[in-house]
Parts: structure tokens; sequence; C-alpha cells
């Protein structure tokens, strides 16, 4: 049977099912709430469930570091060293601030197949959220004290499918322009192999904290 009769064959066979409802508390062996809200097994052919754990720390602490008195290029050099706690967002898709200095900052990111989409790839939203994060402390590295950013839009442009077998992504983000409301920040992401699979740039407006 080929691959295009086993999914027609999957989907009439399933037809009418509830809908699964995203995150589930259950782990690896929950099933699938029915209409009611008791657990019923999952459809057939789905195969073995997946699950994976994700630990963070309290968000307000790193938060505190950052408007503590530091310059951005020390604060962001606490979160790559791990003297503060990373964000939760870094734990939740994977990813770690590698290096950062005056205008750059470079994360590492391995996707698992939590953030493929339907077609089989990983979403562009993960490759769009690695974009803004290295974009934004690309930033955040040339403020001084007292004073903050944030983004006010970001183009992105994929130019290669990522999937498990792209390995390590590498995301680059450097300030290209930095004014005293504005600045930019060109992104390029590359896989284990080199490849170039993404570009962006983005603008963030710079703030005066107090």
């Amino acid at each position: 049977m080929s691959a295009d009769s086993q999914a027609a064959e999957l989907i009439s066979a399933n037809a009418g099912r509830p809908e699964t409802g995203g995150a589930h508390a259950g782990g690896a062996d929950a099933g699938v709430a029915d209409a009611g809200g008791a657990e019923a097994a999952p459809p057939p052919g789905w195969g073995e469930a997946r699950s994976k754990t994700v630990t963070w720390y309290d968000p307000a602490i790193t938060a505190a570091a950052g408007a503590a008195g530091l310059s951005g290029l020390e604060f962001m050099r606490a979160v790559a060293a791990g003297a503060v706690p990373p964000p939760p967002i870094a734990q939740l898709l994977n990813m770690r601030l590698r290096e950062v200095d005056h205008g750059l900052a470079v994360f590492e990111c391995e996707p698992d197949e939590s953030v493929y989409n339907p077609i089989g790839v990983v979403h562009g939203g993960l490759v769009c959220t690695l974009a803004d994060s290295a974009a934004g402390c690309a930033v955040h590295t040339t403020l001084e004290p007292g004073v903050a950013y944030t983004s006010v839009d970001i183009t992105v442009n994929y130019l290669r499918p990522v999937t498990l077998n792209s390995g390590t992504l590498t995301v680059t983000g450097k300030v290209v322009r930095s004014g005293r409301r504005m600045a930019l920040a060109a992104v390029e992401v590359h896989d284990g192999a080199g490849r170039l699979v993404a570009t962006a740039t983005s603008n963030c407006l710079i703030m005066t904290l107090g």
C-alpha cells in the first residue's frame, strides 16, 4: 500500500473522532479526551505516543537581575554564563545563548519532533522565534543601564526546510544600525552542515526606564 493510500485509510477510519486538546498533563500514556472529558484510547494508526519534560526556573529572578543596574552586555553575559536562570522559553525550545559581545548574540538550538508542523518539517515559528531572540539580544548588548528595548517588527526569509536531520541550528544576530530611538539587527540561521536556512531583519524600539 502506498503512503498516500495509508494516509487516506487512516483519515477515513478516524473521521468524526474528537480532536486532541493540545498539551496534555497525562504524559506519554495519556489518551484523547472525548466529548465528556473522559480519557479515550488514541485512534488506531497514530503509533506510539511521544512526550518530553520541560523544567524551568522563576523568570522574575532573571528579569530582576536585568534591572539591577547592569548594562545590556553585562546582563547578556550573565545569562550566557549561567549566572542567572535562562528564560523559560529557552528551556521549552531547547535553545541556548552561546556567545555575546557588543552588538552580537549567537544562539544554538536542537529542534525535536515537538516543533514539527503537519507537513513533516520544523515549524517556521521556531525559526522566527530564534531569529527574534538573536536580534533582540544583539540590540540588548548595546544598551546602557536603565535602557530597555522592545521588538517592533521582524521579517523572516525561509531559504531551506529544517528537520531533525538539520542538526544544531546556529543563529547569529548582529546590530547593523543603532540610534537613540531605534536599532536594526540582521540575523542568519545556519544548520549543522553550515547551510544558510533563513535570514531575518528586525527593528527594535529603544526606551529609557523610569
